[in-house]
């Protein structure tokens, strides 16, 4: 990687980083907000995912922003915002002012990936390198938020642990402001049009969209929602699922409580920054449609075998429950290269708006349907769908790679 390559990406992995610091600290207080407000894993499955939602619903008027704007400036307003939603959750005093400050978080967490991912694609030469570091950065958040929160709530009430959460943030703000980088290098030096798009009326997005979605990018797009919907249901419920097993009932030091599930939970995204990496550099020596495949069939392979690990022992639980974490994670960057390599450079914005509109915007019905699930019925229901779905995003990957694969590999 050369210095802008370095610059761009180290900017994007704080961004990233504090996207999912904020988004999976959200599941360890689920477990604090259902006992506190005494509702049922249903209602709070339904206002996390209204908040995740919007991170997908504004993901695509992001994506045409990101197409005519500084991308830059775009995630340094995405970490404000996030900033200033937590600020609200960190004032709520009841369930409806909780679902206030998650809305604002969502609205403002929307425009970090197509504005981030589209600042990768078109200013990174290394591509599939900056990917692979993104998403390290991306899982330093995904674990380090958990597992700060974790500790703070030992000694902390929840609404003290989100106003701490807040200083990583307003850091990342400032460090990033200070970053310097071309966001069109790696475009340039891979000769592609470099032209800034306008912002568009609404009848010539309709136009771009049509011609977008007339090719591959419509089994993208298909892929994206249903890796999403497996995202979101596994993880926005994984404390509470741990949290209901005997290997992880509180244990009592003093008089305080540690609840064991939320440790073993931030332990195991750790994984997902190999998961990352390794998903990032895979793109870069296999064609990404076969990698989509692989990641696919073995995310339902490990989701069939998570609910009898569990009832094994803890080291069956955990080495099940840390290749799921690597392998949820090792399919983002190659999602993403599947993306880069069916989309022309000005049109990246509007489709990873699209993608992400799947991914975190119809994906968000995981979380809920995740909920429901576990209230009416039981983990192994849950973890048997999502196996459905992991298998049903093989096949269409499939798909993808008998009919696309040679003007994939030919752009």
């Amino acid at each position: 990687m050369n210095a802008n390559d370095r610059a761009l990406t180290g900017f994007t992995m704080l961004g990233h980083a504090t996207f999912h610091a904020y988004e999976l600290v959200i599941p360890i207080l689920v477990a604090v907000w259902l006992d506190e407000f005494g509702v049922t894993p249903a209602t709070i499955g339904l206002v996390v995912g209204a908040a995740y939602a919007l991170t997908g619903v504004g993901a695509l008027p992001a994506g045409l922003l990101a197409d005519a704007y500084s991308a830059k400036r775009l995630v340094l307003l995405c970490i404000a915002g996030m900033s200033a939603g937590f600020a609200l959750l960190a004032a709520a005093q009841g369930l409806l002012s909780v679902t206030l400050g998650l809305l604002v978080w969502g609205a403002a967490a929307s425009i970090y990936h197509p504005a981030g991912l589209a600042l990768i694609s078109r200013g990174a030469e290394a591509r599939g390198t900056a990917f692979a570091y993104h998403g390290i950065g991306g899982n330093a958040g995904v674990a380090g938020g958990p597992l700060l929160g974790a500790v703070l709530l030992v000694g902390l009430g929840w609404r003290q642990v989100v106003l701490v959460l807040l200083a990583p943030a307003l850091l990342a703000l400032v460090v990033g402001a200070r970053l310097d980088f071309d966001e069109t290098a790696g475009s340039a030096a891979r000769e592609d049009d470099t032209t800034a798009a306008s912002v568009r009326s609404l009848g010539a997005i309709l136009v771009d969209s049509k011609l977008l979605f007339a090719g591959g990018f419509a089994l993208v797009f298909l892929v994206g929602n249903l890796y999403g919907l497996y995202y979101r249901g596994v993880l926005t419920f994984l404390p509470e699922v741990l949290g209901g097993l005997p290997l992880f009932d509180p244990v009592a030091v003093g008089q305080r409580t540690i609840e064991p599930s939320r440790y073993v939970y931030s332990g195991l995204l750790v994984f997902g920054a190999a998961g990352q990496y390794v998903g990032g550099k895979l793109v870069d020596h296999v064609p990404a449609e076969r990698a989509l495949i692989g990641s696919f069939v073995a995310l339902g392979g490990v989701a069939l075998l998570f609910v009898p690990a569990s009832g094994a022992g803890l080291v069956p639980l955990l080495v099940v429950g840390s290749v799921l974490a690597f392998l949820v994670f090792v399919e983002a960057p190659i999602n993403q290269e599947v993306v880069s390599r069916h989309v022309p450079p000005a049109a990246r914005g509007i489709s990873f708006g699209y993608v992400y509109l799947a991914v975190l915007g119809v994906g968000a019905a995981g979380a809920a349907g995740a909920g429901v699930v576990l209230t009416r019925a039981s983990a192994a229901a849950l973890f048997g769908l999502l196996a459905a779905v992991a298998l049903l995003a093989a096949g269409l990957g499939v798909v993808l790679l008998r009919r696309f694969e040679p003007r994939a590999n030919g752009g």
